[in-house]
């Protein structure tokens, strides 16, 4: 065996190992964007209701003060 081969299957297997981590690393990739694409989601849903159950506490507030504010003047009169 001539030297010039074992260099060509001694390269063609870390050809080999390297195009095996390549595809599991990009599998990984996909993985990982997928789940950062659902956590993403996940928290632009709750920011959307957190911010509809705020302005509904804003109105009760403003709402509240403004019939503490009659009961006060009713009282006053």
């Amino acid at each position: 065996m001539d030297w010039a081969q074992v260099l060509v299957i001694i390269l063609s297997l870390f050809l080999v190992i390297f195009l095996a981590a390549a595809i599991t690393l990009v599998v990984m990739l996909i993985r990982v964007t997928h789940q950062i694409r659902q956590v993403t989601t996940a928290a632009q849903h709750a920011v959307s209701v957190f911010g509809q159950n705020a302005s509904r506490v804003q109105l009760v507030k403003v709402a509240r003060f403004i019939v503490k504010a009659f009961a006060k003047l009713k009282k006053n009169k």
